[in-house]
């Protein structure tokens, strides 16, 4: 069942305060340029308060975001092209809904695609006829007092560790705590934009795909972490479930293929280039500052262990150091984007690459706007095979997986006998 509200009131919430003509044009950074034109889409559940009513919680989101635009002023702004943001104050449109069902009947059965209508628009509509501007927020009220804030971030501006450190300020300003200042421009200033004409969604819109949920709790990653794992190779939970569904998958496309035969693949997982550069970059750099770490081209020609593809796992990671990030600075830069051009070649000759994305501490359970901390967070479907996003469990240590595939791949892969020994499908 599709869930959707009725509309009952849109404004344009601008900055308290105008930005400064000096900090009208903001860069984008290469990262930032190499970014796909969708938006990050977030969502947080909370349960009916008593500690306020609908109207006070709609005009206390709407002051503090005010206040903390004043910061994140591009955020606000106008993309102009692939290069820069018109910081003009252009505000965020905050839209508000009502929900004709309870939250407790939604979140029983968080079918992915029940909540496409709790966002502000569609993330993945590249033509961008839904929405203008680079953020939009959809506050929604359940017939019991819950709610859910869906918030779309555009991604030439962030990242999902860049919306978190937004909606933690959010979060604090509609406290009334002091606000930590966010790094805007450091994120250029280290990987400058360049001259670059890329296809950045070509091909990339699947059809006939599905997303599916499949949780996996403390217990059964203990107990996954032991199978990967050996004397001396100890997983970290990411990397434990990583390979479990890299085995699946591989095992799915075996099973949809005429030859009967694992397919070459590729694996990339999105690493996070904060810490690595932590001399130079804080927590707090706004962005895009992540890349896509691409594992070579696996022949599978026998069984392939959890073990050996945990391995592989980390070694694809571990490819994102200093040595790329000093390359990625450079003049060197082009053979970043070679890389990104073999991974588009090789999936029109047939070899998959596996995308894996974890968001899992990025604290977005933290995000208490002063009546509590969400009962649930999640994301919405790529709209893209192949691409699997990790999320934190509510209790923190355990990861909530939603995986995108064609149909046909699906109904091998949530059948697969080993995955199940390790997958929950408990409501949040």
């Amino acid at each position: 069942m599709e869930v959707k509200g009725e509309i009952v009131s849109k404004e344009t919430i601008k900055p308290s305060s105008t930005t400064p003509n000096e900090l009208r044009h903001f860069k984008l950074s290469l990262i930032d340029q190499l970014a796909p034109p969708f938006y990050v889409p977030i969502i947080l559940f909370y349960p009916a308060s008593d500690a306020t009513n609908t109207k006070t919680i709609s005009q206390k989101l709407k002051a503090s975001l005010s206040e903390v635009l004043t910061l994140y002023y591009p955020f606000c702004g106008t993309l102009r092209g692939n290069s820069t943001v018109e910081c003009n104050d252009e505000g965020v449109v905050f839209t508000e809904c009502r929900v004709p069902m309870e939250l407790s009947s939604l979140l029983k059965n968080p079918d992915l695609h029940q909540i496409n209508h709790l966002f502000p628009c569609d993330p993945f509509n590249p033509a961008r006829e839904t929405l203008t501007g680079n953020m939009a927020v959809q506050l929604n009220q359940f017939t019991c007092g819950g709610l859910a804030l869906g918030v779309c971030f555009s991604h030439k501006i962030a990242d999902a560790s860049a919306a978190a450190s937004f909606l933690t300020a959010w979060a604090a300003s509609s406290r009334g705590n002091k606000l930590i200042l966010p790094q805007m421009e450091e994120g250029a200033l280290v990987f400058p934009r360049r001259k670059i004409e890329m296809d950045l969604t070509g091909g990339m819109m699947g059809k006939n795909i599905v997303t599916k949920r499949f949780v996996f709790n403390r217990s059964n990653i203990s107990r996954l972490k032991q199978k990967v794992g050996s004397f001396d190779f100890t997983p970290t939970r990411v990397e434990a479930v990583t390979a479990l569904i890299w085995r699946s998958l591989l095992e799915a496309a075996k099973a949809s293929s005429e030859e009967g035969k694992f397919p070459a693949c590729m694996v990339s997982h999105a690493v996070n280039i904060r810490s690595r550069m932590a001399s130079t970059l804080s927590e707090h750099s706004m962005g895009n500052l992540s890349r896509q770490a691409i594992s070579p081209v696996l022949e599978v020609e026998g069984e392939v262990g959890l073990r050996d593809l945990g391995e592989r796992v980390r070694e694809t990671i571990r490819k994102v150091d200093g040595n790329y990030l000093s390359m990625l600075q450079g003049d060197e830069f082009y053979k970043v984007m070679e890389s990104l051009n073999e991974v588009k070649t090789m999936a029109e000759k047939g070899v998959p690459c596996y995308s894996f994305s974890s968001w899992v501490r990025f604290g977005f359970y933290e995000t208490d706007f002063g009546w509590g901390k969400p009962c649930y967070v999640r994301t919405i479907g790529v709209p893209i095979k192949n691409v699997v996003i990790f999320m934190a469990t509510k209790a923190g240590d355990g990861i909530e997986a939603w995986i995108t595939l064609t149909t046909r791949d699906m109904v091998h892969f949530e059948q697969n006998p080993e995955l199940l020994q390790f997958v929950s499908f408990d409501s949040p």
